[in-house]
């Protein structure tokens, strides 16, 4: 019989599980992580915490934990679009560099091991690859799971994206279940690794030139997740390529990565060296199945917030250099939240104008340059203000508002494929942002993409809701909340709705 436990023993184990596993829950799963608790804790919660807080790691009880605490449905060809661009791009990318030598592949987080499996099947199916052309390394926390990756059975539903003629070349029937190829098992060799922790032979500098960590860092504390990636660049030979979860970005948690585009998908590039400039975006319209919605953590410095800090550091910076000479005073200092205010009513030159009398000093501020390309954006200084946006971009490739405003500029140019790729950037960086989701659906419609364009106005809605005011005020174009939420509903009465 177990005990149903105390707030304060939930608070501890959340705390226990940060510090032990690495893993991050927010206010909504306290009732599941109540019952994690009772049912391991049984009669005395107090003592099953004192144990956890004793035990070396890893040891067998946290690994019981791991089963409970993560999800670990997964499938063969899991989010295609990415595994088509480590076969068409970081495979022959790395191929090349490394000259003859075997590519190292690790699969970080592999869970029942069909991203591993995936990943050694694509590299034969698209480049023809033997077996020793490639080294899969799969790890995870779970020793469950990594006993049925060794195994390789594995269901129809777990193939579901496979189609008939893959899985006859790649598969037995055993029964109910479909047995791998000894082959293409031998080429992935899996291990009990707990991924946040600190572990110098796993995280060797330069060990791997391809690295998958897909819906792994959405469990982690910000400061665990920010550790982790540093890691996993230490780890990453300088060129190579990191695959992360379509809800996880590296915004705020690292610059030595370049973003990459291709195949309706991101990803990341290693730079080779630091300042290292970006590589030149192109710009096409594959089919885009468009990323789901996810609601963001509670923790996660969402773009919002960093927008709704930005408005207040540059008023700041507007009071911060001292009089020229004591004892005189200060020269009056413009007022950015009138500027905000002049961008808001279209007041487009005044705007610029208070912008510009802020003190030299701080001229290169990433905050007052973002806010005078929207202005010069919105004034049709189109030119200027692509810019501004590609100079932030040179030294943030991360940053969703630049890549926001170029696509309006590129858009109010005609580019449509260069606007709906900035639209698409700024919206995976931050899965928050509904002006760039709204965009998204209006160019979408715009193609005929309807399907696309119903899936991601039906999403702004939601967004637009709940968008903070501070980033309506900057990026809305002078539309307050209710005149976007209308023209978000009036596209999709015209699309006869969501579907």
């Amino acid at each position: 019989m177990s005990i149903e436990p105390s707030a304060a023993q939930v608070a501890q184990f959340r705390d226990l599980i940060v510090e032990r596993l690495g893993l991050q829950f927010d206010e909504t799963k306290l009732g599941n992580l109540a019952r994690v608790l009772a049912r391991h804790g049984g009669r005395d919660n107090a003592a099953y915490l004192a144990m956890l807080e004793a035990e070396p790691e890893p040891s067998e009880a946290l690994h019981r934990l791991a089963v409970d605490l993560t999800v670990t449905e997964t499938y063969f060809y899991r989010n295609g679009e990415q595994i088509q661009a480590f076969a068409e791009v970081a495979m022959p990318a790395c191929l090349q560099a490394r000259q003859g030598l075997p590519v190292r592949v690790l699969s970080a987080g592999c869970a029942s091991g069909e991203e591993p499996y995936t990943l050694a099947i694509a590299a034969r199916e698209t480049m023809g690859l033997g077996a020793g052309s490639v080294q899969i390394r799969a790890v995870d926390a779970n020793p469950a799971m990594l006993a049925k990756a060794r195994a390789a059975r594995y269901s129809v539903w777990s193939l579901r994206e496979v189609n008939p003629a893959m899985r006859t070349r790649w598969f037995e029937r055993d029964g109910d279940l479909y047995a791998l190829s000894d082959g293409v098992r031998r080429s992935v060799r899996f291990e009990q690794r707990n991924l946040a922790r600190e572990d110098a032979e796993l995280w060797a500098p330069g060990s791997y030139d391809i690295v998958f960590c897909r819906n792994v860092l959405m469990y982690f504390s910000p400061e665990q997740a920010e550790a982790a990636v540093a890691r996993i660049a230490e780890a990453i030979a300088p060129g190579g390529y990191l695959f992360l979860g379509h809800a996880e970005t590296l915004r705020g948690l690292s610059s030595d990565f370049h973003l990459c585009h291709t195949h309706a998908t991101f990803y990341y590039r290693r730079k080779s060296q630091a300042g290292e400039p970006a590589p030149a975006m192109k710009f096409s319209l594959p089919a885009w199945e468009g990323a789901p919605f996810q609601p963001l953590l509670l923790n996660d410095p969402a773009w919002a917030n960093v927008i709704a800090r930005a408005a207040q550091r540059i008023d700041s910076l507007a009071v911060a250099a001292p009089p020229a000479d004591y004892g005189q005073s200060a020269p009056a200092q413009p007022d950015l939240h009138h500027a905000l205010s002049c961008l808001h009513k279209e007041q487009f030159e005044q705007s610029l104008a208070l912008i510009e009398k802020l003190p030299q000093q701080h001229a290169d501020d990433p905050d007052v340059l973002l806010l005078k390309a929207v202005s010069l954006s919105q004034s049709g200084a189109l030119a200027e203000a692509q810019n501004i946006c590609r100079a932030l971009l040179a030294r943030d490739e991360l940053n969703a508002g630049a890549h926001y405003v170029l696509a309006l500029c590129r858009e109010e140019e005609g580019d449509n494929p260069a606007a709906l790729t900035h639209y698409r950037s700024a919206a995976y960086l931050d899965p928050g942002f509904a002006l760039a989701r709204l965009h998204i659906g209006v160019l979408e419609r715009r193609m005929a993409e309807l399907d696309a364009a119903r899936r991601d106005l039906a999403q702004a809605l939601v967004l637009l809701q709940h968008e903070d005011p501070s980033r309506l005020l900057l990026f809305g174009g002078g539309f307050p909340r209710s005149a976007l939420i209308d023209l978000c509903r009036a596209e999709l009465t015209a699309l006869g709705g969501p579907r």
